[in-house]
């Protein structure tokens, strides 16, 4: 089956509205030809999609659709037997199950818990990748200007616990910094790293310094990019270090100890995409010993963390609980690229956002 580069945008015409809606921002697409024309296409999921949503998915083709919600895992393997394409997770010892199934659309976004078995398999599988930017991307931004306009710090905490409300530091000190004319460095350029490299520029004046894996064409509001050997440049360079790359072997405590050593004492650490991507006992010692000014995590090693972990000792740090990318619009926007695909799978189309299963995302 052939295969388009990661990194390219489709262009097919009657596409090119919904996808466009669902991937405003990313630039960035996977694309691979599904199969032959369908004339009927059944689908199973164990994912309760409300009556609407089923129209919204079943009307996007021509081809009849046979759309069954399995009532339990039981009924889920049972209704495999004769499954085109599969919403959710197919377990590895349901794959024997299903002898005509050729698409999976996964419900995430992060592939790194995908099994050998279906790796192997030469079933296609899709996921959300950029369908969750919009919220992560704004999260970010939220965090760090919660660091670096003393919201976290200082402020807070006068509301919470001391009931008062008393300015901190001086209208030149550096309790209260601004994001204007500081440089971004964002490792993964995907969706959510693109996502946010448009609000630092466009929304806050940065400059932007890109990493990736792949090559990705360069976008207007981002300075510079360059491969992951750039990495211990880039975290000398930086006021912001963002972290957004894919959960990988390669990435796994990618932010260590000689990382955050290497920052400025000014800069501010922030880590979107997966917690195994940063040393949490190197960064607990970053902000003790001030290598580093502060950390806003949506995401955690282990979650939550456990309520004796010394992050929660560290003065400077903001967290939310991995659910940046949660919100309404995303619903729509999940339930759109689903129609979709469904739409494209039907006719032959190049599907969206293709899994690569050797590099795991």
């Amino acid at each position: 089956m052939p295969k388009i580069s990661r990194r390219n945008i489709l262009s097919a015409g009657a596409a090119a509205p919904i996808a466009a809606a669902v991937h405003q921002s990313a630039g960035t697409m996977f694309a691979q030809v599904a199969a032959a024309p369908a004339t009927s296409l059944k689908i199973v999921t164990m994912n309760a999609f409300e009556p609407a949503e089923v129209a919204k998915i079943v009307g996007a083709t021509p081809v009849k659709v046979n759309f069954v919600i399995a009532k339990d895992r039981a009924d889920f393997r049972a209704q495999l037997r004769d499954a085109d394409a599969v919403y959710g997770d197919v377990q590895p010892a349901e794959l024997d199950l299903a002898p005509k199934l050729k698409w999976i659309q996964s419900g995430a976004a992060g592939m790194e818990g995908m099994p050998d078995q279906l790796k192997k398999h030469p079933v296609i599988v899709t996921n959300y990748a950029r369908t969750f930017a919009h919220g992560i991307s704004e999260t970010a931004m939220g965090l760090l200007l919660c660091l670096t306009r003393g919201i976290a710090k200082y402020y807070m905490p006068q509301f919470y616990k001391q009931r008062t409300m008393r300015s901190m530091g001086t209208v030149k000190s550096d309790h209260h910094t601004e994001l204007v004319g500081r440089t971004m460095g964002i490792v993964g350029m995907g969706g959510i790293g693109t996502m946010v490299a448009r609000r630092a520029y466009y929304g806050f004046d940065m400059k932007v310094i890109g990493i990736d894996l792949r090559p990705v064409p360069q976008q207007n509001f981002v300075a510079e990019m360059h491969d992951p050997t750039y990495l211990m440049e880039m975290a000398k360079r930086v006021d912001v270090l963002v972290s957004a790359a894919p959960a990988t072997p390669l990435t796994n405590k990618m932010f260590n100890e000689t990382v955050f050593r290497a920052m400025k004492p000014s800069a501010h650490f922030i880590a979107l995409s997966r917690g195994s991507l940063f040393d949490d006992m190197a960064l607990v010692k970053a902000l003790k010993e001030k290598w580093i000014a502060g950390a806003g995590l949506e995401v955690f090693p282990v979650e939550p963390p456990p309520s004796t972990h010394p992050i929660f000792d560290c003065e400077n740090v903001v967290m939310s609980a991995h659910t940046a990318g949660w919100s309404p619009d995303r619903q729509v926007r999940l339930v759109d690229l689903f129609a979709e695909n469904v739409r494209r799978y039907s006719i032959g189309q190049p599907l969206i956002n293709v899994v690569d299963k050797v590099a795991g995302f």
